[in-house]
Parts: C-alpha cells; sequence; structure tokens
C-alpha cells in the first residue's frame, strides 16, 4: 500500500469520530445568547427563583430541550413573585451571580441573615446539568443559603465536581437515572447530613425495555447517546418533575396540570 493510499484509508477511519465532535462544535457555536435573566415581566426581588441547567454544550435557548420547555412552562404560568432562569452548565458562575443579585433585596451588595432566610430556590439539570446543580448548591452553603429542591436527572459528574453527595443547605433531592449506554447517569445520590436532607428518590428508568421516540435532536445524539437522550425527551419523567416543582411554588396564574403516576424508586441502584 503506497503513502497516499494509507493515508486515504486513515482519513476514513477517522470520519466516524470526527462527525460526532463536529456536532459538539457546532452546538457550541449556538450559544450566543445566555438565557439567564428573567423574561420581562418578572419581578426584581423575587420570592421563589427556578434555576434550571441544560446539559452538554446545549444552548439554553433551544427548545428541543425538555430543560428548556420547562422553564418556558414555569414562567408562562408565574408573572409575578417567581424567578424563572435557563442556563448552560458552563455557566454556573453567571447563575451563581444572578441568585446572589435577586436575593439581595437592598442591593447594598452582601446578603443579610434575613435575606438568606427568605431564599426559596429550587434547582434542577440533565446530564453536566445535573452536576452544576450541586456545584451551586454548595457555592450557597458556603453563605448559608438554603436551597428547597434539587432534582438531577441523568447526572453526570463534571471534571473536579461531585455529583452524588447532597449538600446539607438542600432540604430535599431527587434523582432520575438510566443505566445502559456507554453515557449514563448516577443510579444513586445521598444526604451529606441526613438530619438536614430529604432523599425523595432514587428513580430508575429502563429505555431498552420502554423506548422513547425523540424529536428535534441530532442524529448523533439518538446514536451515540440513545439512552441518555431518551431520559431527557421522556415527556412522563418531565411531568413529574415539573409537579415535584409546583408543589413547591404558591399558587399559579393558570392552572397547573394534573400530577402524573410517581415512577417507583430503583429497588436496587446500579453503578
Amino acid at each position: 500500500m503506497n503513502l497516499v493510499q494509507r493515508a486515504s484509508l486513515a482519513a476514513f477511519l477517522f470520519l466516524p469520530c470526527l462527525i460526532p465532535l463536529c456536532g459538539i462544535v457546532a452546538a457550541h457555536s449556538q450559544e450566543a445568547r445566555p438565557a439567564g435573566p428573567a423574561a420581562p415581566g418578572q419581578v426584581a426581588n423575587p420570592s421563589y427563583m427556578v434555576i434550571g441547567f441544560v446539559g452538554g454544550y446545549v444552548s439554553s435557548t433551544n427548545m428541543a430541550h425538555a430543560e428548556v420547555q420547562l422553564a418556558a412552562s414555569l414562567r408562562n404560568s408565574y408573572s409575578s413573585d417567581v424567578y424563572v432562569g435557563a442556563f448552560e452548565n458552563h455557566k454556573g458562575a453567571a447563575a451563581y451571580e444572578e441568585i446572589i443579585r435577586l436575593l439581595d433585596a437592598d442591593h447594598d451588595g452582601t446578603l443579610s441573615p434575613q435575606e438568606k432566610k427568605k431564599a426559596h430556590i429550587i434547582m434542577y439539570g440533565h446530564s453536566w446539568g445535573a452536576s452544576e446543580c450541586l456545584q451551586i448548591a454548595r457555592m450557597l452553603d458556603k453563605i448559608d443559603v438554603p436551597i428547597l429542591l434539587s432534582i438531577q436527572v441523568d447526572s453526570v459528574a463534571k471534571p473536579h465536581q461531585d455529583d452524588g453527595l447532597v449538600p446539607a443547605n438542600v432540604l430535599e433531592a431527587a434523582n432520575f437515572f438510566q443505566s445502559y449506554g456507554h453515557l449514563h447517569g448516577r443510579a444513586e445520590i445521598r444526604a451529606a447530613d441526613p438530619s438536614r436532607t430529604k432523599i425523595l428518590g432514587n428513580y430508575a428508568l429502563d429505555y431498552k425495555t420502554n423506548p422513547v421516540k425523540c424529536k428535534g435532536y441530532p442524529w448523533w445524539d439518538r446514536v451515540f447517546a440513545k439512552y441518555h437522550t431518551e431520559i431527557e425527551c421522556d415527556t412522563a419523567v418531565w411531568d413529574k418533575i415539573e409537579s415535584l416543582i409546583r408543589a413547591k411554588l404558591p399558587a399559579s396564574d393558570q392552572v397547573a396540570p394534573v400530577p402524573t403516576p410517581a415512577i417507583p424508586p430503583a429497588a436496587a441502584p446500579k453503578q
């Protein structure tokens, strides 16, 4: 085999590895507009905050993803006193700064004990976004800011992050996961202090037995992260998550959806 033939063969073998990478770069390049700030009409100092994190390199404005759809649904339901923000998982610092800004009712640049006690924060995320939830919770724990509820969906730990140990400032936490494929979520979360944090459940989903058809996702997600993608587009899972969140919020301006049947916790979580 001559040099030209060897080069052609190498390019052919490398192409399948290059295509998913191109997709990630393309998704990353679409993140021109951060979507953290509240929509017009939301109050400056809300009594409640809901912070969502998308996974991977997904844009927080990409309505194909359930995290963004949920934020839009909640924002439409609560026109006052509830802030709803969606963030890319690598923009955790911006989310943290937004939380501090919204808690600082007197705008003096510091949080008083009274301002911290008034915090009613809910966080949710998928994949790396789930990992980012606990990262932000730990940052808030250092300044004694409580979290009402944290929800992780097929959580994948980001480098130098622990997505399994829920800090003590989180009052309640839930974990939804599936265990198949190269990319799958953490099967169990646990409380750093069980006397302060209630783990609502580690809920196992099986998409080999019960596949879900996903729309609006690129083909490489459906091929290389099939089950990890299916949990993200499983409406039953996200209806349950929305019910958990709405249960913590005041009465909405619109009629809330009928809660879906509970998903049973995993009998024996798998790692």
